[in-house]
């Protein structure tokens, strides 16, 4: 009786500690309406922040900033600018008004702390040296006078730019620094009188 050698497959190598497989990543698309919410309550929350912090609405009531600022004219002032720069003649600030500090005045300022200033006939003199004020038409001029002074440490002369019913340094003194709490940026309403305040 014949006998046969059993038949030898050759067993499959097993490999030893192999990871399992990794499961195929699922990727999820969100709806462009959730994208869009997002963005939106980002930049409000941004918006907001920014006018809180940097920027404050503010309404010009009187005529003694004309031409370019006019009664009830909406605009927004910058609150933080002069801690980094300093007051320079020539900006458009917002100060509480020395006399009964609830109100706010918005006036320009014509000198700086140390600066020599006298008024002849409407003509403003700074260190010896005519202002050119291109900004007040010749219609809004006057002609009063001032003696010469100088401006103290920490204070600054503002005047109105419709000079011949301004209310300003010429009648209440310099203003102090502590009292100034704005620069005025832009005109944001009405239309026609919208852009930057210079």
């Amino acid at each position: 009786m014949d006998t046969q050698e059993p038949e030898i497959h050759p067993e499959q190598p097993v490999a030893e500690n192999q990871p399992a497989p990794l499961p195929e990543p699922v990727v999820r698309s969100v709806s462009g309406w959730k994208l869009w919410m997002r963005d939106l309550i980002f930049s409000a929350a941004a918006s907001v922040l920014i006018i809180t912090f940097l920027y404050q609405p503010v309404r010009v009531e009187g005529t003694s900033m004309l031409p370019r600022l006019v009664d009830q004219d909406r605009l927004f002032i910058n609150k933080f600018v002069y801690h980094f720069e300093a007051i320079e003649p020539g900006d458009v600030v917002v100060f509480h008004y020395p006399r009964d500090p609830q109100k706010s005045y918005i006036k320009r300022i014509i000198a700086t702390p140390g600066d020599r200033l006298r008024i002849d006939q409407g003509r403003v003199y700074v260190n010896g040296q005519l202002l050119s004020e291109p900004y007040i038409p010749e219609e809004y001029r006057d002609t009063r006078s001032l003696e010469a002074m100088v401006i103290p440490s920490d204070e600054y002369f503002v005047m109105g730019d419709h000079r011949s019913i301004s209310s300003d340094s010429r009648e209440f003194g310099p203003v102090k620094r502590d009292l100034i709490y704005g620069k005025a940026a832009f005109v944001y309403w009405p239309s026609q009188d919208v852009g930057v305040v210079r």
